[in-house]
């Protein structure tokens, strides 16, 4: 499980965009949430935000992520899969040796991906080795 204000090496960066409504304060703003949202506190610091040009030619701009397509729990809880496996490495200790992979994880790109062990991967995915 992810959280939104927990930084962590999965955890989303940013969603939206949304439009600012207002300042609130010397360093908060109000911004407008959609419905599916309307359940969480819609003011946020400056050092939470981040500024958004719309540039219809380049949607790439900003890797946004949808609020709608991580099915958001009520705790702002959200639940990662592996996508795929992306390459694999052995790491070699004094007595053992210790098989990783490159994970790429729903919501995050490639270049995102994290490395995992074998071990870890086959107990809590075990459909990713079915193939």
């Amino acid at each position: 499980m992810q959280r939104f204000h927990v930084k962590g090496k999965l955890a989303p960066r940013y969603i939206g965009p949304f439009k600012v409504l207002g300042r609130r304060g010397e360093v908060s703003y109000q911004l407008e949430l959609p419905a599916e949202l309307s359940e969480f506190h819609d003011v946020f610091h400056v050092s939470q935000l981040r500024k958004c040009l719309q540039v219809p030619d380049k949607p790439e701009v900003f890797k946004n992520i949808d609020h709608r397509s991580i099915g958001l729990n009520q705790d702002l809880t959200y639940r990662e899969k592996p996508l795929r496996i992306l390459e694999e490495a052995v790491r070699v200790t004094r007595r053992r040796k210790i098989k990783f992979f490159k994970v790429q994880w729903s919501n995050h790109s490639e270049e995102e991906a994290t490395w995992e062990r074998e071990d870890y991967l086959r107990s809590e995915f075990p459909y990713l080795f079915s193939s």
